[in-house]
């Protein structure tokens, strides 16, 4: 059974690795658990908390000497001296811009897990912490740019004169941009974002944004194959460039969110756009730590411009939710000790075959396994199917002369049965015949985000079969009666079933306090 080790962080930085809700669940994976005395005070994690999920509160030598050291922020050197040979690791690492510390590690002979080394594919979005820092980051930025921008976000009409709403622009569409875009949207603001990857168009119009298309004559913009953006073009760069300072002198708030991983952060909004804009308007810069996006942002720092704009370089903006930060942190690296763990016995196993294990492993018995072997994934949408074989057989369809023979032929047998059957079952067969015929031309009509609704009003058509099923069960014949009572049974599922399935579907669209 190893032992878990979680480790204060340094000062300025409020988040915990841990939760006491995920300590308890690490116990149940079989590991002892050590948390370092007062390292959850910042994120509002008392020690007595950790202590009653089971964990041990220790100092500081005690939790750094564990079997498995987690973290949130890369270790300093004084840290990593602290770390013995045969120690895992894990926390963020940053390996592709800190080689320097990859090499330490491996001196040392630590094996390290990178946190944000976690490949973009389905099976691992559970353990993707820079998506869910990214999330609580993109939502921080709009409550700091409200903070300072000196007026309402949704616009108003009062007694005293008409408010207009506030023109916000999100450069970058990924998981913070997204979160932006959609806070801001629900605050009220007209709301704009741009994106090299074509395919985010359709999620920023989603949560109430609109999608500025960068357009670039005689270029075709690629699909991006793992989710992130790519180095763009001269052509679009130069494009790109021309929107964001027609922008920049419209709009009110600007948050860039953009990134390209293991290279700087590109360059977005110069200083001749910034200078266009009006006083008292808002950038947040959430680059600023990778070099940033806005020419004149400091990262860590609040700017003010001799224009009057405000630029927030801020680089802990996810820290300043630190008890949801940490829980969501707690929770991915819990999902990737769980998948190290397969035999649930405290015994950390990492298997080199597994594409998620592999490409987190950057440093291990000594040596630095960074970068792995690329993972093929794709964000891009499903090809379309191929075109028919040539060869192949073309699928037979009737013609219009084989159509019409099909329906005299049916009208004909209408006409028959209803010419030879006793009465009443002329009368009843053409109304079964005509419900069926404007049923199938009146629903088929309908859109399918209709078909739950719907369903409430077919069963008033239900209710009338009960009723007519319920008038004929006091007729002397047990086959009518046995085909009435099946009736009414089979209606009063189709009503009651109706009825809950309607209930749930909009309790989907209820507030939770609401329900």
């Amino acid at each position: 059974m190893s032992r878990i080790g979680i480790v204060a962080e340094q000062p300025g930085e409020s988040r915990i690795a841990a939760s006491p809700t995920t300590v308890a669940k690490l116990r149940a994976l079989g590991y002892d658990v050590a948390v370092e005395r007062g390292a959850g005070a910042r994120s509002s994690f008392p020690d007595d908390a950790f202590a009653r999920a089971g964990a041990e509160i220790v100092d500081a030598d005690a939790a750094w000497s564990a079997d498995i050291v987690l973290k949130i922020n890369a270790p300093t050197d004084a840290e990593v001296s602290k770390l013995a040979p045969g120690t895992t690791l894990i926390s963020l690492l940053s390996p592709a811009l800190r080689p320097d510390l990859l090499t330490a590690l491996a001196e040392r002979g630590v094996t390290a897990l990178a946190m944000d080394a976690v490949p973009r594919i389905s099976r691992a979005q559970s353990m993707d912490v820079l998506s869910s820092m990214a999330n609580i980051a993109g939502y921080r930025a709009v409550v700091e740019a409200a903070n300072e921008f000196g007026r309402f976000f949704t616009g108003q009409v009062t007694a005293a004169g008409k408010v207009p709403p506030a023109k916000v622009l999100v450069a970058g569409a990924g998981v913070a941009g997204l979160a932006a875009i959609g806070a801001a949207s629900s605050l009220g603001a007209i709301v704009r974002a741009t994106d090299p990857r074509p395919e985010v168009a359709d999620q920023v119009r989603s949560i109430g944004g609109t999608y500025l298309d960068v357009v670039v004559p005689d270029e075709n913009k690629e699909v991006s194959s793992d989710g992130y953006a790519k180095a763009t073009s001269a052509a679009y760069d130069a494009a790109a460039a021309k929107l964001y300072s027609d922008q920049a002198a419209d709009v009110d708030i600007v948050i860039t969110t953009a990134l390209i991983p293991g290279r700087p952060a590109p360059r977005l909004i110069t200083a001749a756009d910034v200078a266009s804009m009006k006083p008292g308007s808002v950038i947040v810069d959430m680059a600023a730590g990778q070099g940033g996006n806005v020419e004149g942002s400091v990262a860590g720092e609040r700017v003010v411009t001799d224009n009057g704009v405000i630029i927030l370089g801020y680089t802990d903006l996810a820290g300043r939710l630190p008890q949801q930060a940490s829980q969501l942190y707690g929770t991915n690296q819990l999902n990737l000790i769980s998948l190290l763990t397969p035999g649930k016995d405290g015994v950390l196993t990492i298997d080199d075959d597994d594409v998620v294990q592999r490409a987190v492993t950057v440093t291990r018995d000594g040596a630095v396994t960074w970068p792995p072997p690329p993972v093929q994934v794709s964000a891009a949408p499903a090809a379309p199917a191929a075109a028919p074989d040539a060869a192949a057989p073309a699928k037979k369809t009737l013609s219009t002369g084989a159509k019409a023979a099909l329906t005299a032929v049916g009208i004909a047998a209408l006409f028959v049965v209803c010419a030879v059957s006793p009465a009443p079952l002329p009368q009843h067969f053409l109304v079964l015949t005509l419900s069926v015929v404007i049923g199938f031309y009146v629903i088929g009509k309908v859109a399918h985000s209709l078909h739950t609704p719907l369903m409430s009003i077919t069963n008033a058509i239900s209710g009338i079969i009960i009723v007519g099923a319920m008038s004929q069960i006091i007729v002397p014949d047990p086959l009518v009666q046995g085909l009435a009572a099946i009736a009414v049974l089979l209606a009063s599922i189709n009503i009651f079933g109706g009825f809950a399935v309607t209930r749930r579907m909009l309790a989907m669209f209820q507030k939770g306090d609401q329900k």
